[in-house]
Parts: structure tokens; C-alpha cells; sequence
């Protein structure tokens, strides 16, 4: 088999929105069909599109089966796959479209939530080796029984490393609508500097943290196989913000306040212990923050709020009373924070008398604060205060 240099192309949903913005991913991706022996891209659902499933599914059922919508979330990003292929011929450049499953996307069986085991990729060489341009449906894969899986909300980022990492890539290209990774959120901070590079480590804490900027996992995949990933705009040239290995220095890289968590308070009794509640938990694929006891029959963690009414169906089938009360997280993010006193007495006094303060978790490169009442002032007075000044 013929080894090719490889470049690893993926577009989110905001990129392929509709026909126009199709165009412009085209164009992108013709740019680039000089600059490698091979292009592989792959592509989000269009927009809205898998909200829009979703919500036709919930007016079905309450609780629709998980291998079901699987199969139902996955046909957005083979619309997409299809229809960026035929406008690529259209325009005199041989393309073809892959589902997962025929790129050779193997993952376990966990529905919603499926995480990559092996990637068989003779099917995309043999495509490149004819020439062709191979689009590849983001977000989903094969279990073993032939199944379609999905990888979760934000799971294109990990198919496009993983392709990356499988093809011996030594980079892969996140094309989104926005040039690359920022200090803060542009929408509620002023004055936000673009990150050129940052470290996989520091990048993770940011995803950790609950910014929306690369999916988790992918992160994970760069570092083990050493292949960068490059966030870019697809509608802005320029360099973007790359995420790859190197010596991380000392000094505050962002700042994520993540509003979309609640703190949850279950009152147990004597037939159930919290080791059982955690398993509980763990049964129905939500993963909790913070878990610990705090008196007597009584337990609490942090949530995704995006998870609370399924964590209060399990409570209520137990005859279990809860309390959920609307938190923030911040986060203070970058390499070594946590050996400078100063970065956490500057959180601690911006925080005085404007914030209840509830726990403060140190890291190595994140100073996490979890707090009421953190507000937009907050943060933009901490961004000035740690990155700006």
C-alpha cells in the first residue's frame, strides 16, 4: 500500500449551514487539494440539524431508545457528507462520501456516548489512491453487532483527529466560525487575545472546563499520538491557534466561567448508601463532579444541567427527596497557576463579597472556583486583572 501525506480537514455544523457556506467549505478544501497527497474531510450535520432530530424525537417519546437515536442523529452528517461531495463533482473534483461505518470507524457499544477502539482505514487509501477527495460523516462509527454509534455532541472534533491519527497525520485543520482559541469568551469578555499556541494539557483543562472550543476527547487523541490540531476559521484567513505538544509556561491562558452546571443535593436513607447513588449515576451514562458526603444520609455533586431531569427521574423512582440549586464553575486556566499565590489571592479578593464561594479544587494548570452569583463582571474584571494587565 502506497504511503501518502495525508491532510486532515474537519467543518462544523456553523460552517456547512446551508449551500452558500457549502460553497465556501469547497472552496476551502480546493485550496488545499496542491498541498498534500490526499484530502480527507470530515463534516458536522448542517446547523441546527441535530437540535431539530432531537426535538422531533421528544415529541415521539420522553425517553426514546438510545440505539434509536443513534440511527436517527447520524443521518444529518451523511446529508452533509453527500451533499458536499456532489458539489465538489459538480465543480471537476472527484469526491466520494463515507459514512463511519464504511471508513472504518470501530467503537463499542456505549449509545450516545460511544468512544473509537480501532480505525480500519483501507477503504479511505484506496479512495485516495484513485484520486478522489474522501468526505467522511462526522460523530459516528460501527459497534460489533454493526449498530450505528455516536460519539456525543462535539464527537466530529474526535472522528477527525482520530481519522488523523490513523492516517499518520502529523496535523488536523478544526475549521469552525471562529479564528481559534481565545482568552475568554469573546461574548462575554472584552478585549480577548487569541491564543497562537497552547499545549495539549492546558487545552484539555479548557475543555474540561466546559468551553465549547474542541471536543474532549479529541484532545486526548492529539497528545497520545502526537499529531496536532490547528483551529481555524473557515470564513477568516489566517493562522489560527494550535494545540500540540511543547513546554508549557507559567502564565494565565484563559478564563472559563461555565454557567450550564448545578449543584445537587440528595437526602439518602438507610437502604441506600451513596457508593450505590454513584453506580446509580454511572448506570445512566451521567458523569457527576465533586461527589462527596456531607453529613449524615446526605451526599452532593456537581451536574451538567443539561442532565438534571434525568438525574431527577432516578431520584424520584427511588422516593428520594433532592435539592437543586444554580451554580457556576470558574475556571483559571494555565500551566503552573497553582505554584503563584498571587493568581489565587487576586480569584479570592475579585471574589470577596460579590460571589458565595462553595469549593475551590487546585490543578496543576487550573485553579477551579465553584461559587453563586459569578456574574459577567466578575470575569471581565478577572481577565483584566490576569491576562490583559
Amino acid at each position: 500500500m502506497t504511503v501518502m501525506k495525508t491532510m486532515v480537514m474537519k467543518f462544523g455544523g456553523s460552517s456547512v449551514a446551508d449551500d452558500t457556506k457549502l460553497n465556501l467549505v469547497a472552496q476551502r478544501i480546493i485550496e488545499n487539494k496542491d498541498k498534500a497527497d490526499g484530502i480527507v474531510v470530515v463534516v458536522s450535520a448542517q446547523g441546527k440539524t441535530t437540535n431539530n432530530l432531537i426535538s422531533e424525537s421528544e415529541s415521539l417519546s420522553a425517553t426514546p431508545s438510545k440505539r434509536e437515536m443513534d440511527m436517527l442523529l447520524s443521518v444529518g452528517e451523511q446529508i452533509t457528507a453527500s451533499k458536499l461531495s456532489i458539489l465538489l463533482n459538480e465543480k471537476g473534483y472527484e469526491a466520494i462520501s463515507l459514512t463511519g461505518w464504511q471508513a472504518g470507524i470501530k467503537t463499542n457499544s456505549v449509545y450516545e456516548s460511544a468512544k473509537i477502539e480501532t480505525i480500519y482505514p483501507e477503504r479511505i487509501y484506496k479512495e485516495l489512491e484513485q484520486g478522489k477527495i474522501v468526505i467522511v460523516t462526522g460523530f459516528q462509527g460501527i459497534n460489533d453487532i454493526g449498530d450505528i454509534t455516536t460519539l456525543g455532541r462535539g464527537g466530529s472534533d474526535t472522528t477527525a483527529v482520530a481519522l488523523a491519527a490513523a492516517l499518520e497525520a502529523d496535523e488536523c485543520f478544526i475549521y469552525s466560525d471562529v479564528d481559534g482559541i481565545y482568552s475568554a469568551d469573546p461574548h462575554v469578555v472584552d478585549g480577548v487575545k487569541k491564543i497562537d499556541e497552547i499545549s495539549f494539557g492546558e487545552m484539555q483543562e479548557i475543555s474540561d472546563a466546559g468551553a465549547k472550543v474542541l471536543h474532549d476527547r479529541s484532545i486526548q487523541i492529539g497528545e497520545r499520538f502526537d499529531c496536532s490540531i490547528i483551529a481555524k476559521s473557515t470564513f477568516v484567513d489566517g493562522e489560527g491557534s494550535r494545540v500540540c505538544k511543547k513546554i508549557e509556561t507559567s502564565e494565565v491562558k484563559s478564563i472559563v466561567n461555565n454557567t450550564k452546571v448545578a449543584l445537587v443535593e440528595v437526602n439518602t436513607n438507610s437502604n441506600i448508601n451513596n457508593i450505590e447513588i454513584y453506580k446509580d449515576l454511572l448506570a445512566n451514562n451521567i458523569i457527576v463532579n465533586n461527589y462527596k458526603n456531607i453529613k449524615d444520609n446526605k451526599v452532593s455533586f456537581i451536574a451538567l444541567s443539561s442532565d438534571i431531569n434525568r438525574i431527577q427521574k432516578i431520584f424520584e423512582e427511588k422516593n428520594l427527596e433532592i435539592i437543586i440549586e444554580e451554580i457556576s464553575k470558574l475556571s483559571v486556566i494555565g500551566y503552573g497557576v497553582i505554584q503563584d499565590s498571587i493568581t489565587l489571592e487576586t480569584i479570592l479578593e475579585t471574589l470577596n463579597n460579590r460571589a458565595e464561594v462553595l469549593d475551590i479544587n487546585l490543578g496543576q494548570s487550573r485553579i477551579e472556583i465553584v461559587a453563586k452569583n459569578i456574574d459577567d463582571s466578575i470575569v471581565n474584571e478577572l481577565h483584566q486583572k490576569l491576562i490583559t494587565a
